[in-house]
């Protein structure tokens, strides 16, 4: 990836902008990118801090591993300087707890948006919460030393970052429950072939391979990759009858746009 000035670059998030392409690197490769709610903070910072010019969003990760998953200081009574343990945490309220987790899964929502198409660049080990980041972008481009893994279940918890929607889209429920509740890894050639991944490639391949698929999705006008993005995530919810008109209404804005003509 190109050197570029940072957006900013704090808690082991840097955020970089190349006209239409953001880049968000993870960048604590000595904890192998472990998470944590600074961390968590610092992605939502980065999609709130996205220019209007950019259409397509990289994430991508420094060091050998894309994401350890949760840093396991949080399982310690003391948790991280200034932040609450998970153990005080489990001893508040409902609702303490309820919004604390919501504010968390704010890291993982905003790569959906509409107006962007995300795509993670992963390697090495992508487990628990980093698997969970994978999965929140749009697309996967992965090496073919990657290794997936839910390993929450293992730990007497479940995924609570917004992987358990896409895994599922993704792979089916069967074989979702059988990653989650077994926690074994998932490599590259099973990944690309269930669809968690939409290309494997060597490990020194894998930044040309993103940047291509970036020119790609920067080709076509981005209205009406907005348009389709927005069809094919709503897809699922609807019932055909419903997406024939979700269709129709998007094609007539396509075409009124086209034509120079008003609502």
């Amino acid at each position: 990836m190109a050197s570029l000035d940072p957006v900013f670059d704090k808690d082991g998030v840097r955020l970089t902008v190349d006209d239409a392409i953001a880049t968000v690197t993870l960048t604590n490769p000595a904890k192998r990118n472990a998470q944590s709610p600074a961390l968590w903070r610092a992605l939502t910072q980065a999609g709130r801090s996205l220019p209007g010019s950019v259409r397509v969003v990289v994430l991508r990760a420094e060091g050998k591993s894309f994401s350890a998953g949760l840093d396991r200081q949080a399982f310690t009574p003391e948790g991280f300087d200034g932040e609450p343990s998970f153990i005080d945490l489990a001893r508040g309220s409902d609702a303490d707890l309820d919004a604390t987790i919501a504010e968390y899964q704010e890291a993982f929502t905003w790569w959906r948006r509409s107006d962007i198409v995300s795509i993670a660049a992963v390697q090495g080990h992508a487990i628990g919460a980093g698997f969970q980041l994978a999965l929140a972008c749009d697309l996967r481009v992965v090496a073919d030393d990657v290794q997936f893994a839910m390993r929450e279940t293992s730990l007497g918890l479940v995924p609570d970052l917004t992987g358990t929607h896409p895994l599922v889209s993704l792979v089916g429920y069967a074989r979702a429950l059988e990653i989650c509740a077994t926690g074994r890894f998932v490599l590259a050639e099973e990944a690309e072939r269930t669809g968690l991944a939409n290309l494997a490639v060597p490990v020194d391949q894998v930044d040309g391979a993103v940047r291509d698929l970036a020119a790609a999705l920067l080709s076509a006008p981005r209205d009406a990759v907005i348009e389709t993005k927005a069809l094919l995530r709503g897809a699922q919810d609807r019932t055909y009858e419903e997406q024939r008109g979700a269709e129709r209404a998007a094609q007539a804005r396509r075409l009124r746009d086209l034509a120079g003509v008003g609502d």
